[in-house]
């Protein structure tokens, strides 16, 4: 049985470690559809459910949470075309509740942290989740300094000048006694009503209509010319805040209001809401006044109100403990699936699409599905032809639910999965485990680089925002030189200047070209032959390493002369039974099995490492550098155990999280603080017999400034 299939309850230690390894590496590869190519291929609810089972496989096993854990990131990297903007703090995503149940957990599990009684109130805040884009507005003195995107969450791109042309952003706050520095967080939305003037407008002009307001919001937003965004209907909800000298209030609630008076516009149907039942009743009643809104809500917010609980429930690594999102339900329709497309993606994968007739989905016109692989087609016996339920939860391609069949046509059989890759004709097979004996979910093209859908991937990966993101190098450009004979492989685009000068057909000459055009390509490739060490491992395309994994292996290492120096190492030393170099590679924390067989296989190629040696000769990679604020316990590893009396364990830990540090649940060589109460035990001795730092509560709330 797959580990995916396995329910959560019954899975082991091992099952456990290789699922969540799964998970890792396909939420990263979700994320990186929905921010960096703008393509999504599943639902938020399909997606949700994801990070769902990630977050239950965590909280039953948690010694099992990896480094590049979907519960570590947030948002998407800011755009090279904007200035960068740090957040003073980060923008922190929100955790979902998606039935009552859920709701109901999440305020004992709050009350639970804060050591209530029975006889002590909880009150939160219900709110509309607006469904639009987030920004964070600085005001020093009461003015507005710089206004920004979430990014991230640590980096967002500088758009003050186009947050200025909104209306219900002022550019100075009403009133006295403000604050010194603070920033107003919230959401840029456009009203409905706007949005169909808009597109009425977009029509009329012969212009491209917009698909749906969020998208209009974030494409009006991210304009460099800001008259183009001034002349776009946008409008903003506050309803939060980041770095502030003082907050205007003692509650969620007071805040808000305090911005209301400020001049801000703040959304009206917020309450507070005194227990379960009344969160559950403003959930009712947002969903039922949906349809009356002239703007586009996903869900209700709820919110502690209380500021100093906020303050001692804290925040895991990419969401408050004091808050959480209740999404609605994914819309649905009804439409014929007309054929099956089967695509290659860059690391040979068989991906199926389902292409549908069109269908309006919660105001969004869609006509493709994703599928899956063939074990999906299967189980839910998905037939050319059929009649098929299709649902939608934000904007993104569409999942089939599920088939009608008695509204199959005697015509549709059942869909054979091909076994040969119809780009290039090479076997597709589905790979076995060798150390679990289990057969790869995917259908993997055999080809390799003599794939034509493969090279084409991986060169669209190689120059893609998070590898070598190069300016005016984008999935069309790199389609048609590949077609040329101009880009075969990634040293090609560091030859392509010199060779276009000897070139009887220069690209100036060539059709959509010309002498600027074709000079901005060139500068833009020049520019791009200094690369930060984690943005060239993830370049590469090696399997299973993503952007945190780049990470993690770029500040291991340091350098790329070390970097590549230790992978045709271990490459070499694949077959031997003991290898220093896979043990020291293992040993890093984040990086398992898979990713070092994976480093393995493509160092072991010897067109890979022939293809780095070109490169190099071409282009420098960056020492690898860390950057952000660091504390005394940043990057410690951190083991808590005994008895704390005047904290309890749970805020121990968030704020050593929030102060940089690791904790772990086991002490080993590689711990450097052991935090003791009284009762400590085994931990507590081999702590000692290690040689490990080891503190008391006092000295721990000590240095912590607890």
């Amino acid at each position: 049985m797959k580990t995916e299939s396995i329910p959560v309850a019954a899975l082991t230690q091992a099952q456990a470690e290789e699922e969540l390894a799964r998970l890792a590496a396909e939420i990263e590869a979700h994320d990186n559809r929905y921010y960096q190519q703008d393509a999504p291929a599943i639902s938020d609810a399909e997606y949700d459910a994801l990070r769902l089972r990630n977050a239950e496989i965590e909280a039953r096993f948690p010694a099992l949470r990896r480094p590049d854990s979907p519960s570590l990131r947030v948002g998407a990297a800011p755009l090279d075309a904007f200035k960068k903007a740090p957040h003073a703090r980060p923008m922190l995503s929100l955790d979902n509740a998606f039935d009552d149940r859920d709701v109901a957990d999440f305020y004992e599990r709050v009350r639970r942290f804060l050591r209530l009684g029975d006889a002590d109130p909880l009150v939160l805040t219900a709110e509309p989740k607006i469904d639009g884009v987030s920004a964070n507005l600085r005001y020093e003195n009461g003015r507005l300094v710089r206004g920004a995107t979430r990014g991230d969450g640590l980096v967002g791109e500088d758009i003050t000048a186009n947050l200025r042309t909104i209306a219900d952003i002022p550019d100075n706050l009403a009133g006295d006694d403000l604050p010194a520095v603070i920033e107003v967080r919230g959401e840029v939305y456009m009203a409905h009503s706007d949005f169909a003037a808009l597109n009425e407008r977009q029509q009329a002009a012969g212009k491209q209509a917009f698909m749906n307001p969020r998208n209009a919001a974030a494409g009006s937003l991210r304009q460099l010319d800001s008259k183009v965004t001034a002349a776009r209907p946008l409008r903003f909800f506050a309803y939060a805040w980041g770095e502030a000298d003082a907050v205007p209030g003692d509650t969620q609630m007071a805040v808000i209001e305090a911005f209301a008076n400020w001049g801000f516009t703040t959304n009206p149907m917020m309450r507070r809401c005194a227990d379960v039942a009344a969160l559950i009743a403003a959930y009712t009643d947002f969903s039922a006044l949906r349809p009356e809104l002239d703007y586009d809500i996903d869900g209700v917010v709820y919110k502690v109100d209380r500021l100093d609980y906020q303050q001692r429930l804290g925040a895991v690594s990419r969401a408050p403990r004091w808050a959480i999102a209740h999404k609605f339900p994914a819309e649905q329709a009804q439409t014929v699936l007309e054929d099956i497309d089967i695509q290659v993606g860059r690391t040979g994968a068989l991906t199926p699409v389902a292409k549908l007739r069109p269908v309006t989905v919660g105001g969004v016109v869609v006509s493709n599905a994703t599928l899956h692989n063939e074990d999906e087609i299967a189980r839910k016996d998905v037939r050319i032809g059929d009649t098929v339920i299709v649902q939608r939860a934000g904007d993104v391609i569409p999942q089939i639910v599920r088939v009608l069949p008695e509204r199959r046509p005697q015509s549709a059989v059942p869909f054979e999965f091909p076994r040969i890759c119809p780009a290039c004709g090479s076997h597709a097979e589905r790979e076995i485990n060798k150390n679990t004996g289990k057969t790869d979910v995917v259908r993997r093209c055999s080809g390799g680089l003599i794939c034509p859908a493969q090279a084409v991937e991986r060169l669209k990966h190689f120059v893609s925002r998070d590898a070598f993101d190069i300016d005016g190098l984008g999935s069309k450009q790199v389609e048609a030189f590949y077609m040329a004979g101009l880009v075969q492989r990634p040293s090609d685009i560091f030859t392509l200047a010199a060779r276009d000068e000897r070139s009887l057909t220069p690209l100036r000459q060539r059709e959509g070209w010309g002498a600027q055009s074709a000079k901005n390509l060139f500068a833009a490739i020049e520019a791009r032959r200094r690369i930060e060490l984690p943005r060239f491992i993830y370049a590469l395309g090696i399997r299973y390493v993503g952007q945190t994994t780049a990470r993690l292996l770029a500040k291991h290492f340091g350098t790329g002369a070390l970097f590549i120096s230790a992978m045709q190492q271990l490459a070499d030393e694949a077959e031997c039974e003991e290898s220093e170099i896979r043990d020291a590679v293992l040993a890093i924390d984040g990086v398992g099995p898979a990713v070092i067989d994976a480093l393995q296989i493509f160092f072991s190629e010897p067109h890979n490492r022939d293809e780095i040696g070109e490169l190099l000769k071409l282009i420098d990679i960056e020492e690898f550098k860390q950057s952000g604020q660091q504390s005394t316990i940043s990057g410690k590893t951190i083991v808590f155990t005994g008895k704390l009396e005047k904290v309890t364990r749970s805020e121990a830990k968030a704020r050593a999280e929030a102060l940089g540090a690791k904790v772990s649940s086991a002490v080993s060589a590689k711990t450097d603080l052991v935090v003791a109460g009284p009762g400590a035990g085994s931990k507590l001795k081999k702590a000692q017999e290690l040689g490990v730092e080891t503190i008391d509560e006092d000295s721990w709330l000590e240095i912590s400034g607890g």
